[in-house]
């Protein structure tokens, strides 16, 4: 689980939501996930924002554009960053599915979704049809800074 705290400027304001998704909109495998979560955030407890919007804004959170793409981010309302399956864990928790992510925390299953994680991340532009000339699809979890 990779956890980063922030300086206090960054954190949110009190709020009802337990989790901040950031997604990227333009892919589709992603917004099917964010579309069904939507259906079932029936509280909102989950806060959506969309790194693929025009007026997303990556350096508002002191995070390179680039590293949203490589792998999805979560932010906890006081400000706590959260990356890779981490982030799904909370989402589904929020949305009442807490005794499934149960589940998915026992060592043997954490290490096959993590590894399952990393290889959807590295390779979803690739997949859906996103890859040009002028896109990185090297996305690569970059864990030298492991926040």
């Amino acid at each position: 689980m990779v956890i980063t705290e922030v300086n206090s400027t960054q954190a949110s304001a009190p709020t009802d939501w337990e989790i901040e998704a950031f997604y990227d909109g333009a892919c589709p495998l992603c917004m099917r996930e964010v579309d069904f979560l939507r259906r079932m955030d029936r509280h909102g407890r989950i806060r959506f924002t969309d790194i693929a919007a025009a007026d997303f804004g990556a350096d508002d959170y002191g995070i390179d554009l680039n590293e949203f793409i490589r792998e999805i981010h979560g932010r906890l309302p006081d400000g706590t960053w959260v990356r890779g399956v981490e982030v799904f864990r909370r989402l589904y928790s929020a949305v009442g599915c807490g005794p499934i992510v149960w589940g998915t925390r026992l060592p043997l299953i954490r290490g096959l979704l993590d590894r399952a994680y990393a290889m959807f991340a590295r390779n979803r532009l690739r997949w859906t049809g996103r890859c040009s000339s002028n896109t990185n699809c090297n996305l690569e979890p970059d864990r030298a800074d492991d926040r």
